[in-house]
């Protein structure tokens, strides 16, 4: 086992003067508004920051958005929440997204049953303007909701886009959510179409669906007609779901003719916190601040390229989900997979990476160190050469993670630990392709986030672990949360900490290198003796132990202090004996501080997490406390919750 904090800040890879897009924005900046950022990075992000308006009409004009800029590039600039991006634009989400209609593959869906669909370019706008055609004749229009529950295939794509043509907004759920979060989810924005699958199949198991589907129909009013896609079965029984059609009978309408054009800052989605606190936010999403989002990030710090081959290991209840079909802006190929990732072998993903040539490939640390905890080196069994770029997300990514990426999946890669959220519908802090990785921290601050690390009395720190801000308004802000006239739920939850600033709620530092560590969630950081500590700092010390799949710490109140609890839980053939608990508590204590050392450590056969991956941390420190959880269905594993009640060990 190496020592995650001896390689933390190591030089692990250098740009290799290969041609990227953010240089070619750049100098299209040079040309168009006088800006010579002098191949300076981070001299890029202050001029981005500063003029915010400017750098978000440039990267219009260079990506060369199909729409009308208008005049006006930000109104109410000093307002937090209140300014206004591009307020006099025109856009459609949808003919962005399907411009050039060729033949070039759009979308490459596979599944682990084995099945891959293609869809070209031009085969997929046609099958979404005939979808969009439908849902006009069924009198769907601007600003109506259109809900999706569905599997990670081009189903879920194609729904989105026709939505998007016609000026709909979309709201989408995996299908592993049950009927209760399901419900919790789409019941609060009254869809009137809801489009979903028979069912699904994840770990060898097929899931049917059909009675949900009916259940949902039931359960929400405002649903007029259900659309019933044949993912487990080709012709599905659809007689007992009201109101119900097959998804090709919705082809046979009269497509779409033109693509309604909205305005920049009109809803384009809905999406969803966790909800383990209590009922699911729903977060409402712009068309343009998405689009333009997107492109900066995926253009710009993902060095995405006309042509390339673009995965992300998601679900359609992720951001991540949004994030990786607008690689289509890019005029790449979106390559999605349903299922187990080490279903039907581990190397499932990696087999997929060589045949189909990933360029990105996107995950998250838990994936990475569960490759790394099985023994696989993907590097000396696949042919993995056209890997430019490899995103990890979900969490921190540590140390001994980025060291594993070189040495086992490729040498000469852009390693791009991002992290952002639901919340801004992208990162705060992402990948630069034109500046060194350095081994647990992620490169850069993004171009026109404002991004800063502040102290408990709202000041600028470096160096020092603080609250991750944003400290002036940015482009993929939330349009607001559904049902929130007043916005008074928004503000509080971004803006009441510190007066007018973004808190985002992790815990984090800004390195001299300009890069950041994210140290873990603001509101799970443990408080020994008054001293905060980040549960990144435990886990990547932790975890770094093979015997180790995963672990989940919290603060555990005893009269008027806090004491540090460890879960761990172990490889099959280990159990965790006295020498297993020393060796823990003595990497910690040298490799930390005695503060990280646990006061108590249990073995749990498995820990809860929510449906994108993410451990959770605040429904075990609920349940220890002996507090209910308020939302066990949002949480992929909630039977999980059982082996953290009533444990002796941690009687008070």
């Amino acid at each position: 086992m190496s020592d995650p904090t001896s390689v933390l800040g190591n030089l692990l890879w250098t740009p290799d003067g290969s041609p990227t897009e953010m240089e070619s924005y750049a100098s299209f900046v040079k040309v168009e508004k006088g800006f010579d950022w002098a191949g300076d990075y981070h001299r890029l992000w202050q001029w981005s920051v500063q003029e915010k308006g400017v750098f978000w009409s440039s990267l219009w004009d260079w990506h060369d958005v199909i729409g009308d800029k208008g005049t006006r590039l930000l109104i109410n600039e000093d307002q937090m929440p209140g300014a206004s991006f591009f307020p006099d634009a025109s856009i459609n989400y949808a003919q962005n997204m399907l411009a050039e209609a060729d033949d070039r593959p759009a979308i490459i869906a596979y599944g682990e049953d084995g099945r891959c669909t293609r869809l070209t370019r031009a085969e997929l706008k046609t099958t979404v303007m005939a979808l969009a055609g439908w849902m006009q004749s069924k009198g769907i229009r601007r600003g109506d909701r259109v809900a999706a529950y569905l599997p990670n295939g081009e189903h879920a794509l194609i729904a989105m886009l026709a939505t998007a043509a016609i000026g709909g907004i979309f709201s989408s759920c995996s299908p592993d959510f049950g009927l209760t979060g399901v419900s919790d989810r789409f019941g609060q924005i009254t869809p009137r179409l809801l489009i979903a699958a028979d069912g699904y199949q994840y770990n060898g198991k097929v899931i049917n669906r059909l009675d949900n589907i009916a259940e949902l129909a039931q359960a929400i009013p405002s649903i007029e007609t259900v659309v019933v896609v044949g993912y487990i079965n080709p012709k599905p029984d659809i007689s007992q779901i009201t109101s119900a059609v097959l998804f090709e009978q919705t082809l046979t309408c009269d497509p779409l003719v033109q693509f309604a054009p909205v305005s920049f800052n009109d809803p384009l989605y809905i999406l969803y916190s966790s909800g383990t606190t209590g009922a699911p936010k729903c977060i409402v999403h712009s068309v343009g601040g998405t689009l333009m989002k997107h492109i900066c990030e995926l253009r710009l710090h993902s060095n995405v390229k006309s042509g390339d081959n673009v995965f992300y290991f998601t679900t359609c209840g992720w951001m991540m989900w949004n994030w990786l079909v607008s690689a289509l802006l890019c005029r790449a190929t979106v390559i999605v997979y349903e299922g187990n990732p080490f279903y039907p072998e581990p190397e499932r993903l990696w087999q997929i990476a060589e045949s189909e040539k990933f360029t990105l490939f996107g995950t998250s640390a838990k994936y990475i160190d569960a490759v790394r905890k099985a023994g696989l080196i993907p590097c000396e069994k696949f042919d993995l050469s056209e890997l430019r770029t490899l995103c990890s997300t979900g969490s921190p990514l540590s140390a001994e993670g980025f060291q594993f990426v070189y040495e086992a999946i490729h040498p000469n890669l852009q390693l791009a630990s991002i992290s952002g959220g639901t919340d801004i519908m992208g990162c705060f802090v992402l990948g630069c392709p034109v500046l060194p990785v350095y081994a647990g921290e992620i490169q850069v601050r993004g171009l026109g986030m404002d991004v800063a690390i502040l102290n408990e009395d709202g000041q600028k720190i470096s160096c020092k672990q603080g609250e991750l801000c944003c400290l002036s308004p940015f482009v993929s802000m939330p349009v607001g949360f559904w049902n929130d006239d007043d916005g008074q739920k928004y503000k509080a939850a971004y803006f009441t900490h510190f007066k007018d600033v973004w808190r985002h709620g992790d815990w984090a530092t800004l390195t001299e290198k300009g890069g950041v560590i994210i140290h873990g969630r603001s509101d799970a950081t443990l408080n020994p003796g008054g001293v905060r500590i980040g549960t990144a700092e435990i886990y990547r010390i932790v975890e770094a132990f093979d015997d180790v799949i995963e672990a989940l710490v919290i603060g555990q109140t005893i009269a008027d202090d806090v004491r540090v609890i460890l879960f761990v839980r172990l490889a099959d053939d280990r159990t965790l004996d006295d020498e297993l608990q020393a060796e823990i508590k003595a990497d910690l204590r040298i490799k930390a501080s005695p503060r990280h050392v646990p006061a108590v450590i249990c073995a749990v056969p498995d820990i809860p997490r929510t449906r994108s991956g993410k451990i959770s941390e605040l429904a075990v420190r609920d349940i220890v406390h002996g507090r209910d959880v308020k939302n066990t269905e949002a949480l992929a594993n909630p039977d999980a919750l059982v082996h953290f009640r009533d444990r002796p060990e941690l009687a008070g």
